[in-house]
């Protein structure tokens, strides 16, 4: 999963661009990088680490132009390099940049194409720098000496027609404009807005979320739709159009769930109220299976399950007690590249307050359960601050397949849920109840407002569904060899050894 966002301006954009991405940075704190333009020269600034670390006033200095884009990251298949960190660059044609957020599920057959039939190298094993090139070389066709909006959207309906997978992508061309688009299925997010100067000028931004707007003065105009692409001309012109005929709104379920802020809107929904859904319907599935349980207070695991423990433990009847103190300086576990940081960065994330655990029987609520071994140790820290009993509540239901689509959510055999039943998955935490969300309530507690609209998500990770319909078991089999923990570690102690 990563964070993306482009600034057509008429006044340097080197700072809302870094302040956008450190509203952003949730979404990736493995590198981060910032192209802006001026007068045809592009400057650059990435590395691996988090906003804060990388842009000192050396570099932002460096960062000319009123427009640009900027890229957060974490890898989906293993490589901490600071090679692969985004934005990725082709000088050919006109010079292009682009930031990239998704995955790309027929890779391998695009790598191909790109050496065989486009004659353009790859310089890393990434699909954002392959997408880059699939972009310039349907532009290079076109043969324009000067790129008008339609050539654009040309270009891009032949590389929808090219990739497949989730992705939303946002690119700059030296001397012509910023573009946008999103995937035909609408997996990944991406909106746009605008902000008016006081002279009657617009500026124009493209972000992955509503938040990003938001913090920078911009107002929401919408979400970019599937297939649709949207592009901002030199002179600050706003073009929209659908590149892409056969598209259906199926977003992330999982944006809603964990990723997002949940100060996003997201497809018309708000994330924070889709959180406390799910709990409101988390208590119903507990008071329906237990209705004479004996919870005694309800405790959230820091920190996007909160809202969904206050509305279970209000719809309960439950006490609601913040029993774990975070520490805001250790990076979101799930995040980390192996699972040996992992298991290292739980105790020292958190720390249980005794007096709301000794002598309770605690309920405690996470957004999700992944590898399970977040949980296993958070339940043991519990049990051993005085915890009678610990339940466990999951607001999303149990995930026992891959996510191909962008987020790195291990192989098969690295999820607990995998080829268990839900007992045996509460044995393997050591709780002593576990409740998972139901996939049709997760799906109900996203849709937008009070509305009884039908809308589907992508939940594949739920269900095993992959709505691009590409992927078989060589595809897992590849995925496999590409995202196990032991290639993680071995790519991170390559990394170290380099930095030595």
């Amino acid at each position: 999963m990563c964070g993306i966002v482009g600034i057509h301006g008429y006044s340097p954009v080197n700072q809302s661009i870094f302040d956008a991405l450190t509203v952003l940075q949730h979404r990736g704190q493995d590198a981060a990088g910032i192209v802006t333009e001026k007068e045809g020269q592009f400057y650059l600034r990435k590395s691996n680490g988090q906003v804060r670390d990388i842009f000192r006033t050396r570099h932002m200095k460096k960062l000319q132009g009123n427009r640009g884009i900027g890229h957060v990251r974490y890898p989906t298949a293993g490589s901490s390099s600071s090679a692969e960190s985004q934005p990725f660059y082709v000088n050919s044609p006109y010079g292009i940049v682009l930031a990239h957020n998704g995955n790309l599920t027929n890779f391998q057959d695009l790598k191909n194409d790109i050496y065989r039939e486009d004659l353009r190298h790859l310089n890393t094993s990434s699909d954002s720098e392959l997408l880059l090139n699939v972009l310039a070389h349907e532009l290079q066709v076109l043969n324009q000496p000067h790129l008008t909006h339609q050539n654009v959207f040309d270009a891009v309906r032949e590389v929808y027609d090219r990739i497949r997978g989730g992705y939303s992508i946002i690119a700059m061309i030296s001397g012509y404009g910023l573009l946008g688009f999103r995937d035909p299925n609408g997996i990944r997010p991406l909106v746009y807005g605008r902000r008016k100067l006081d002279d009657g000028r617009v500026e124009y931004m493209l972000a992955s979320e509503s938040v990003a707007l938001d913090a920078l003065g911009f107002e929401f105009i919408a979400d970019v739709a599937p297939g649709q692409a949207v592009y901002i001309n030199e002179d600050g012109q706003l073009f929209l159009q659908q590149c892409c005929d056969n598209t259906t709104l199926t977003p992330c379920v999982f944006e809603y769930v964990y990723f997002a802020r949940p100060d996003s809107i997201l497809d018309g929904s708000s994330v924070y109220k889709s959180r406390l859904r799910m709990g409101e319907y988390l208590a119903d599935k507990i008071m329906l299976e237990w209705p004479e349980h004996d919870i005694d207070v309800v405790i959230p695991i820091p920190e996007s399950s909160r809202p969904s423990a206050i509305e279970l433990a209000n719809h309960l009847g439950v006490k609601f007690r913040e029993g774990f103190v975070k520490n805001r300086y250790i990076g979101r576990t799930f995040i980390m590249p192996g699972q040996e940081e992992r298991k290292k960065s739980v105790k020292q994330k958190l720390n249980p307050i005794g007096l709301e655990f000794n002598n309770k029987n605690v309920l405690l609520v996470d957004d999700s359960i992944v590898r399970g071994t977040t949980c296993q140790q958070i339940i043991e820290m519990a049990r051993d601050a005085g915890a009678k009993k610990v339940y466990f509540a999951s607001a999303a239901p149990a995930i026992r397949y891959p996510n191909v689509y962008g987020i790195d959510m291990a192989v098969r055999d690295e999820l607990i849920a995998f080829g268990k039943t839900d007992k045996e998955v509460e044995a393997s935490i050591g709780a002593d109840w576990l409740i998972y969300q139901d996939v049709s309530d997760l799906i109900r507690a996203c849709i937008p407002g009070d509305t009884n609209e039908k809308r589907d998500f992508d939940c594949s990770v739920f269900d095993g569904k992959y709505i691009t319909g590409d992927i078989d078991e060589t595809y897992f089999s590849n995925l496999e060899s590409a995202r196990n923990d032991n290639v993680k570690t071995q790519s991170a102690g390559g990394l170290a050894n380099l930095i030595k």
